[in-house]
């Protein structure tokens, strides 16, 4: 307690002075070794005894985290460093790797400079390696590489010297051209890794030993050494690691390397940030300015008993306990009642947090991650961050319900509160059946979510079988339909058809959005994904679930008025589609004329609401309608003599082979398979392989359901939903 104490009253002393400030999160693949790596971080920094590191993953202080052995929320910490004789502040945040929580990942990129990318020297880059390095990309976030688990290779492989100097190198090659693919123009070069100037750093966490070239060359220490030092057994190697520990290895390569938070945020935010450079508020960030207005973005929310407790990166101004400031998004004022700083599980209580840093506060009753907080008088020139993209959506879904009846108020509150720490969660109320459905990113997401109702929130639920959430969408363009009001006294005339994919790409990653300026959308619908101006500066909506409004009428009369309640009407119409009540996506909804009734009363949500739901469901129903399944990708490794087993199985499981690789004995199979076929995946690929195949997923896209499924998967679905079997005709929307 006391050493914490002392280190809390370091890093405040060094807090105001922003060339001594680093943030830097650790991203990887699953189980390559992030949170170990974490762990040698911390003990170095005082927080933890050395001798527990590595085995006691201070970071994952959920029970179910420690009992499943994968991290899956984010954690902070601050650390205090010396580099070259200068104190430092090193804000860390350890992030997930399972796929089911890149949400997590992508909200702790925001509030990051730099990335330590963790690749086991054994596996390589695996998928979620290649997606994180991607999100670090996209969020100009500098990723450095650490080599991890070196001693499997001395162990397991026994790879003499320059095996295991090759191995490096095809590592470090791989990361490279992901960072040739993703990166920005003016970045590509810079940030690229070169292992000589120290920016590749080699160990093994688990030993708490590490070394970069600059430092062998500094330290006279050869591969050959190391090797030997694993041949004569424990004391050698934990000699290693007073020689070379790991920790002193990535701290001063994160200093050397990842820029400080007045540097990055002069390149970062005009790309994260969609308001006005130029106002007082936009230069205050590029500055880092600590005595400017406040911006703090927040990251993540957890619920502690103490309340809800805020983390998130000060952007400019500075975090004071008692000051009421405002929330952008929520639209309204709250007051900061204490703020402090991170220590892994301990929050350390302080004045203030200065721009530059990340902090945590406790005073806001109903806040969501992706929040931005301002002073006071600035909510008028402030602009929210730009919103955060999440690789994945949410694709599987439970009905809950507590064991006991009488904890239904407390499993209500306990969702509520489920969803407010992960915004990837979402839960829905089933109107028919009353039934509480939670949708998540995979299978692994919800059994967290079920484990954290029972151990965080104390209500034992009983869950159905997973379901797969699917999409609704048109293969064809449809005819006009007329749609009337229930009073007769309003027509609409619409029809349907299916969004190219160059528009889908741009809505889905944020190039396109509903409230950008028409003309500057529809300039960048004509040049990349072909649509005429004149047409795409009539968008009046984009939804969600990547559907577009557009509006091709010329001189009704009343309509600018009815505008709004037309708009309503197109999202709840998509919301569930005709098929099988299941979300549309991908769907260009046009309104080719209208008569709209003079008096407002014949005009309100009750009568136009039906009219545009009916005529927008014939034309997709007239449109080949179809269901979109959601697909995973797959990333197998196994010894080539399991290919045969592999294929066999992805087959039987509807998967298509995108690319096989080989190298040596091993064989790298990248393939897609329906998430539907995937729940009972992971036990027949052990057996097909003998356990010796490893895997990582993530999400890959939408697909048309075969057509030899299609009724029956409709059937089932409007089954389970309450609805007759059949979906309407257009008769019965349109009538005669």
């Amino acid at each position: 307690m006391g050493a914490r104490v002392k280190v809390v009253s370091e890093i405040e002393k060094i807090m105001r002075n922003i060339d001594q400030i680093r943030n830097i999160g650790i991203i990887a693949h699953v189980d390559h070794g992030k949170t170990t790596t974490s762990d040698s971080l911390l003990a170095a920094a005082g927080i933890i005894s050395e001798r527990i590191a590595g085995e006691a993953l201070v970071l994952d202080y959920l029970n179910v985290e420690k009992q499943r052995g994968i991290t899956v929320k984010s954690a902070n910490v601050s650390l205090y460093h010396e580099y070259e004789g200068k104190p430092y502040v090193i804000n860390l945040i350890d992030t997930p790797g399972h796929v089911d929580f890149s949400g997590k990942v992508t909200r702790s990129l925001r509030v990051l400079d730099g990335a330590i990318v963790v690749v086991d020297a054994v596996e390589g880059v695996m998928t979620q390696t290649e997606t994180v390095i991607r999100q670090a990309l996209e969020e100009r976030v500098r990723p450095i590489l650490f080599i991890n688990k070196v001693d499997r290779l001395i162990k397991e492989l026994k790879l003499p010297p320059e095996k295991i100097q090759q191995r490096f190198v095809e590592i470090i090659k791989e990361v490279n051209n992901l960072i040739d693919l993703y990166a920005e123009p003016e970045f590509r070069k810079k940030w690229k890794l070169d292992p000589n100037a120290g920016m590749v750093a080699f160990g093994s966490a688990k030993d708490k030993w590490g070394i970069s070239v600059p430092q062998v060359k500094k330290k006279g220490i050869t591969f050959r050494e190391i090797i030997q030092a694993y041949e004569k057994g424990k004391e050698a190697v934990a000699e290693l690691s007073k020689k070379m520990p790991l920790h002193e290895t990535l701290l001063d390569m994160v200093i050397k390397f990842v820029p400080n938070p007045r540097e990055a945020q002069r390149y970062r935010i005009p790309k994260i940030w969609k308001g006005d450079i130029n106002s007082e508020i936009g230069q205050a960030m590029l500055n880092a300015d600590p005595d400017g207005p406040l911006v703090f973005f927040i990251n993540d929310v957890r619920i502690e008993k103490a309340g809800l407790v805020a983390t998130g990166r000060v952007f400019s101004g500075t975090l004071r306990s008692g000051e009421e400031v405002y929330l952008l998004n929520a639209g309204k004022k709250s007051r900061l009642l204490q703020v402090s700083i991170y220590m892994g599980p301990f929050r350390e209580v302080t004045k203030e947090i200065p721009a530059g840093n990340i902090g945590a506060v406790m005073g806001f009753e109903d806040v969501r991650a992706g929040e931005t907080v301002v002073s006071l008088g600035y909510e008028e020139n402030a602009a929210p961050f730009e919103s955060l993209r999440y690789v994945s959506e949410p694709v599987v879904t439970i009905a809950v319900e507590p064991v006991k009846i009488q904890d239904l108020p407390k499993m209500i509150e306990a969702l509520r509160k489920l969803t407010i720490e992960d915004p990837n969660l979402v839960v829905k109320i089933n109107e028919e059946t009353g039934e509480y459905l939670l949708s998540g990113m995979g299978p692994l997401h919800l059994e967290i979510a079920l484990t954290m109702l029972s151990e965080k929130f104390g209500v034992e639920v009983k869950a159905s079988p997973p379901i797969v959430v699917y999409r609704e969408t048109v293969r064809q363009q449809s005819r006009v339909f007329e749609g009337k009001s229930p009073n007769k006294h309003n027509k609409l005339y619409i029809s349907v058809e299916p969004l190219n994919e160059e528009t889908i790409t741009l809505i889905q990653n944020g190039a396109v959005t509903e409230d950008q300026d028409p003309k500057d959308r529809a300039r960048i619908l004509a040049d990349k994904a072909g649509w005429d101006y004149n047409e795409a500066r009539k968008i009046w909506a984009i939804d969600e679930n990547i559907n577009v409004f557009v509006d091709k009428t010329a001189g009704v009369q009343y309509l600018r008025e009815v505008k709004d309640t037309i708009i309503a009407g197109f999202r709840l119409a998509l919301k569930e589609g005709p098929l099988a009540a299941e979300p549309v996506r991908g769907v260009k909804v046009v309104l080719h004329d209208a008569v709209i009734h003079e008096d407002p009363v014949h005009r309100g949500p009750g009568q136009l609401y039906p009219a545009v739901r009916n005529a927008i469901w014939a034309g997709i129903l007239d449109g080949r309608p179809t269901l979109l399944e959601p697909l995973q990708k797959l990333d197998i490794r196994a010894p080539m003599e399991y290919l045969s087993n592999i294929t066999a199985v992805l087959t039987r499981k509807r998967g298509r082979i995108i690319n096989v690789e080989t190298t040596g004995v091993m064989a790298r199979i990248i393939a897609a398979i329906p998430v539907a076929e995937s729940f009972d995946l992971a036990g027949e690929l052990r057996s097909a392989t003998a356990g010796r195949a490893f895997w990582g997923v993530e999400f890959y896209g939408w697909a048309p359901v075969p057509d030899q499924m299609l009724q029956d998967l409709i059937a089932k679905i409007r089954q389970r939903k309450g609805l007759p079997p059949s979906p309407p005709k257009i008769d019965d929307l349109i009538g005669p």
